[in-house]
Parts: C-alpha cells; sequence; structure tokens
C-alpha cells in the first residue's frame, strides 16, 4: 500500500489492499459470508460509472419495460448495495437477505473481493466499465456530494490520489482490468459506458441476451427513453433527491450532473492530462482492454 494522505482519507482504511470505507471494513465477514442465489444478477462497476443507469436499465428489464413497476420504490430499495454499511441504517446484507428472488444487486468491490458464493452458485454479473478520465471528474464531484466520503481537496490533489489508487475502490485500472481477466471464467458480460452512450438499444440487447430474456421492440425503446440521462434526472425514484442533505447534498452539484462521454475536457489542464496518459500507458500496457474518451 503507498503512502496515503490521511488527511483526505481518514474515513478509509486498506482491506486485501484496496482502501474501502471503515464501516464496510468493519462488517467484512458478512459481506464476505454473503450467500448468493444462482439467480442474482449483480450490477458492478467502479464508482461513477453508470451504476444508477446500469441498475434502472436491468429492473426495467425484469419489469418487462413497464415503467411504472419501477417506480414501486426507490432505486437503492430495488436494487441493494451489497457492501453498504452506515450507523443506524439497514445494511445492503439486511436489503438483500430480505429480498425475494430474483434479486438485482449492485455492487462497486474489484473482483477478488467478491464474495466466493456469487461464483459458487453461478450468479450473472453485468460489468460496465467508464474511461479513466470521465470516471475522475464525476468522482471529484461525487465527492463533494456525500458527507460520508472523505474531503477530496482541490481537483490537482484528488487526481493524483485517483491516479496512484487512493481513493475509495482503490485503483481504476486494477479494478477495470480485473473483471475484464475473469470475464470468461465466470458468467460477466463486460460492457462500456461510452457503447450504452452511443447505441443504448445495441447495449441494451446485449443485456437481453445475456439475461436470457426476450422483449418486443416497443418494449425495449420504452427501456431506452424511460433511462435516458435526461428522464432519469427528472425520476425522484431514480436521482436520490429523496435522501436528506445531510447524506447527499445536491444543492450545488446534482447527483446527476452530466451523463456525458467527454466531459474530462473541461476539467483537465494540459499538463495534467499529458501527464495522464504517460501514466495510463504504463499502466494499461499488457492488456487487451480499450477505452475511448470521446464518442
Amino acid at each position: 500500500m503507498k503512502t496515503l494522505d490521511m488527511e483526505s482519507l481518514q474515513a478509509l482504511v486498506p482491506l486485501h489492499g484496496v482502501l474501502l470505507s471503515k464501516d464496510v471494513v468493519d462488517n467484512w465477514e458478512t459481506i464476505e459470508s454473503f450467500q448468493a442465489r444462482s439467480d442474482d444478477v449483480v450490477i458492478a462497476t467502479y464508482p461513477k460509472a453508470g451504476t444508477t443507469w446500469a441498475s434502472e436499465i436491468i429492473d426495467m428489464i425484469y419489469a418487462d419495460g413497464d415503467h411504472e413497476k419501477c417506480r414501486r420504490d426507490y432505486i437503492f430499495n430495488r436494487v441493494p448495495y451489497l457492501e453498504f454499511r452506515v450507523p443506524g441504517m439497514p445494511t445492503g446484507i439486511d436489503q438483500l437477505n430480505g429480498t425475494p428472488s430474483p434479486r438485482l444487486v449492485k455492487t462497486h468491490l474489484p473482483i477478488h473481493l467478491m464474495p466466493n458464493s456469487f461464483w459458487e452458485k453461478k450468479a450473472k454479473v453485468i460489468y460496465v466499465a467508464r474511461n479513466a478520465k470521465d470516471v475522475a471528474v464525476s468522482y471529484f464531484f461525487f465527492h463533494q456530494n456525500v458527507s460520508a466520503l472523505p474531503d477530496p481537496g482541490p481537483w490537482d490533489k484528488f487526481l493524483d490520489n485517483y491516479m496512484k489508487g487512493n481513493v475509495g475502490y482503490g485503483s481504476w485500472y486494477d479494478h477495470v482490468k480485473g473483471w475484464w481477466e475473469k470475464r470468461h471464467d465466470y458468467k460477466i458480460l463486460y460492457l462500456f459506458y461510452e457503447d450504452m452512450k452511443e447505441e443504448p438499444k445495441r447495449e441494451i440487447r446485449k443485456m437481453l441476451d445475456f439475461l436470457g430474456k426476450n422483449m418486443s421492440d416497443d418494449a425495449l425503446n420504452k427501456i431506452v427513453y424511460h433511462t435516458s440521462f435526461d428522464f432519469m434526472k427528472t425520476n425522484d425514484k431514480v436521482n436520490y433527491k429523496s435522501l436528506p442533505k445531510e447524506v447527499i447534498d445536491q444543492s450545488t452539484i446534482p447527483f446527476m450532473r452530466k451523463g456525458i462521454a467527454g466531459d474530462w475536457k473541461n476539467h483537465f489542464t494540459v499538463t495534467q492530462n499529458e501527464e495522464f496518459d504517460g501514466d495510463y500507458k504504463r499502466k494499461m500496457s499488457g492488456t487487451d482492454l480499450h477505452f475511448r474518451t470521446v464518442i
């Protein structure tokens, strides 16, 4: 583990080489022993890579494209967050144990920290990966929203920590590569955020095929429409505006901020971009995993 800036990482502690919130680590034994079911569907991502978007799409798939069914509850109850633990609130494990099958499960865990029962039960995982630069920007703003996350400091300081993997859930590079390398060993559908932005219907069809679902073109079009960024931004069951300001403050920065590919250009300086590209090339050498930073 690299030397950390403890002031900005005060709420994070290392577990098996990955920084996680202290509350998650304190509950690790319960998370590790979680009992998956064979019909579980996991939505796995590095933070700020399209998790809520993918979750809403998959819930709509299971609702046969009926948007009203997806308004039965908030997204964080329809798709419980596996490792979630905040004192005074039900844990993600508590939620999932009380959820009837088939369950949708959200996680940001790197693949080597996933509970073994998911692989033993041959559960299906849909992993969504987003380019490193846009994730960095989105994660930076997210830290300013969520009170439980460490103060990110100024952009340049956060970017440095992010490049070093000194942020919650650790290295973006290790995360996306870890899931990519195991995608043929387990039931994993690996998708890209940029592809979903470019042609959502095509990518949703991949999800349908993977999940063994058939759907009319009319129902598919409804999913595309109701899971568009502009629609979800106004959907109070998805945009997290139901949560109190003390948990997530959206008074100046909305949880659903832009949802585009290429916003990093508005935040990276020329020097930062050059340094990032050099670091990226070193860390991504030897893999056939490739990302687009614009579409």
